[in-house]
Formats: C-alpha cells, structure tokens, sequence
C-alpha cells in the first residue's frame, strides 16, 4: 500500500539509448509568477478546495474516540499501537485501499475506502489530537509507477514518526525508541533514506494528487487551481511543477510547458520523471540533440532499478507488443525476484499470449511474494479464473 505522490510520466520510448557522453544540466531564471496561467485555467464556480483545516480536523465521533482511548498515562509506544488498533478496530476491518482516495481525515475515518496517504493524514491529526509529538517522514523509495489509462503514475511513501516529548529542552522518555507508523508492510521490511518533512509539503503532496487525479479525467481547469495549491502551499515541491508543466503541454502551452520542466528539474535535478517527461517533449520539437543527453542520464540512474523495466514492459504491453513486454519482466526479475508485482504482469502477458500453464504458474508466484490481503483476493481470482480456462 504504497503513498501515491502522483507524478504523471507521459508515454515513455520503449528503449532509451545510451550513446552520448555529454553531461546535461538545466538551468532556468524564469520568473515563478511567470508559469502560472491563471487566465486560461478560470475556476469552476460551484469548486472550492479543501483547506487545511479542513483536511486534517476531526469531528466530535474521532475525539471522543481520542479522548476515551488515546489520552492516557501509556507510553509512546503503546499509544501508537493502540492508534493502529482503532484505525484497523472490527468496524473499520472492511477498509478497502483505493489507490485514488484522497481524502481527507474524516472522510477517511468514515470510509470504507482509502489510500496510504489519506491514512497517513488521518493518523497524523488522530495523533496530534492524543498529544502525540509526531511528524510526517518522506521515504525514498526507488521509482514505482502504476498505469492509470495512458498515464503512468509514479508512486512515493510518506510516513509518521513519532518521538518522545520534549519540554525545556529537557527530553522525557515514556519509552526506549522512537516509533514509526507506516501503512506499507514493504516499506517496513526495507531500510530505505528518509527525512521529516514540513506539513505544508504534505499538504502539497495532497493537492498535488487531486490535481493529479483531475488530469487524468481531464477536468483541466480543476487540475490547475490544484496544482496551483500546491505550489502555493510549498514552492518548492518539485512533482507539481512536473505536473503543471505536463498540464500545459496537454492544452498546447508548448513553450510554457518547457519552461515550467526546467523550473521543476532546477528545484530537484533527480526530479527523474519531469527529466523524462521534458526529452519526450524535446523529441516532439525535433531537439534530438538533447534529449538524447538526458535520455542517456535517466538510463545510467534507471537501469539497475526492476520497476524501470517494468514501467516499459507496461507501455510495450499496452502497445499490444507481448513479446517485448515479455522480455522486460524478465529482465526486470532478473534484477529482483520478490516482487510480487512483475510476476503478475508477466502472467498478463502470458495470458494474452495463450500460453496459459506459464501464466498460472506466475500468479502463482505472485500469491507467494505478495503480503497485503486485498491484492491476495485479486491473485487468487485471477488464479481461479486461469484454472477455469484451462480446464475447458
């Protein structure tokens, strides 16, 4: 249950090449107020945003529940745990993941559906609300894309850590560590870089998704007033300038869009997918020259990464290209075997290939590596419907 920080990769090249030896930087003093195109994105007037009290506050049934069962004399330790028993309680058991359940705290809590990030929010203000000194993590995972139509969506994680009080500079311990609370049992399991980051970015983070959301339906308009908040709530988060620009290039601000690329590969030049998205827009303007060069730095930082590969199997197997999208799975579990994920699209490609004993056996696979139960129904459905094909 990866946190989905939407960063939208447009159709990526099947192979990138590797031919050029020139380095390749990006440098930009464009105006910020500049890339903002408020004129041609009119707010729809029945459309408000979610403020951020609105986001994070709780109402009188999440308080009382604050009240009766987090405010007590337990440690740290013990109040997360009793945190993670009320969100999972047997009334909420039924919590389905839904990747695009950006919600907000209390719509979470009432839910039967959310994502690691609307989790992760309503975990944070529950926490506040119980005294907890608590704060969001940012975990840099390797790059991760799910496909979302003709989109490819880059996933991050965000989680809680939550540390002993201090008080005059005078550390009171109720336990022997900090503690950390994280929705993705993978993640748990890795040890990954992380670093504490400012509410106002996971606010970003959460427009940024809606934004991201928006794109995708293609509500433009309303995809732009939250991009726009998100950049208004950190200028620097880098993913929504990537978004902003990709944005413009779908509506034909073709000269805009460049400009809000590099504005967003300045603020993070290992923003990898705006580094993407800007050679694939090189390519269209006929600029081979350069964006060969930064083809060729996204295949020195990608090409030991297994989710590289399976990103373009992905968009070969969209093409209807079977075979080619074989053979990056393949070399895809060449570099890492435990991914459940990639013997599950291999099982894809083989069903569409009709070779369905080989697809059987990696949805087998699949159900033996994966660890979440909702992707474990959807395995063993498709394993049962893989049995029902072959016995006929």
């Amino acid at each position: 249950m990866k946190c989905l920080v939407i960063i939208i990769l447009l159709s990526l090249p099947l192979l990138l090449s590797c031919q050029s030896n020139n380095s390749y930087s990006v440098t930009s003093n464009t105006s910020v107020s500049s890339l903002f195109l408020s004129q041609h994105f009119p707010k729809p007037t029945t459309f408000e945003i979610e403020s951020e009290q609105e986001i994070f506050m709780l109402d009188d049934e999440m308080l009382e529940m604050v009240e009766k069962n987090l405010k007590s004399n337990l440690n740290i330790r013990e109040k997360s745990l009793k945190l993670l028993r009320q969100i999972f309680s047997d009334e909420k058991n039924s919590l389905n993941y839904s990747t695009h359940a950006n919600l907000t705290a209390r719509q979470t809590y009432h839910s039967h559906k959310a994502n690691c990030m609307s989790l992760t929010i309503m975990a944070y203000a529950l926490a506040k609300a119980a005294n907890l000194n608590v704060e969001f993590q940012q975990i840099d995972v390797p790059e991760y894309w799910v496909r979302n139509g003709q989109y490819n969506l880059l996933t991050g994680h965000v989680n809680l850590l939550i540390k002993p009080d201090v008080y005059h500079d005078r550390k009171i311990f109720f336990g022997n560590d900090n503690v950390e609370i994280d929705f993705d049992p993978y993640v748990v399991k890795q040890t990954f870089p992380k670093r504490v980051i400012a509410k106002n970015t996971v606010l970003a983070m959460f427009y940024n998704n809606k934004g991201g959301q928006a794109l995708v339906d293609e509500t433009y308009n309303i995809a732009y007033q939250y991009f726009k908040a998100a950049l208004m709530s950190d200028k620097n988060f880098s993913p929504a300038w990537g978004n902003l620009a990709i944005l413009y290039r779908l509506t034909n601000h073709i000269d805009i869009a460049e400009k809000t690329y590099r504005y967003a590969i300045q603020i993070n030049p290992n923003n990898l997918t705006a580094l993407t998205n800007l050679a694939i827009l090189l390519r269209s303007q006929k600029n081979d020259l350069e964006a060969e060069k930064i083809e060729s730095r996204l295949l020195l930082k990608r090409k030991t990464n297994p989710y590289y590969y399976a990103v373009l199997a992905d968009e070969a197997y969209y093409k209807y290209d079977y075979l080619q999208a074989l053979k990056y799975y393949k070399k895809a579990i060449k570099l890492n075997k435990k991914i459940h994920e990639l013997y599950f699209g291999m099982a894809k490609v083989y069903y569409q290939m009709n070779r369905l004993p080989e697809a059987k056996r990696a949805i087998k696979r699949a159900l033996i590596l994966n660890k979440t139960k909702s992707t474990e129904y959807q395995y063993i459905a498709k394993l049962n419907f893989l049995k029902a094909e072959t016995t006929n």
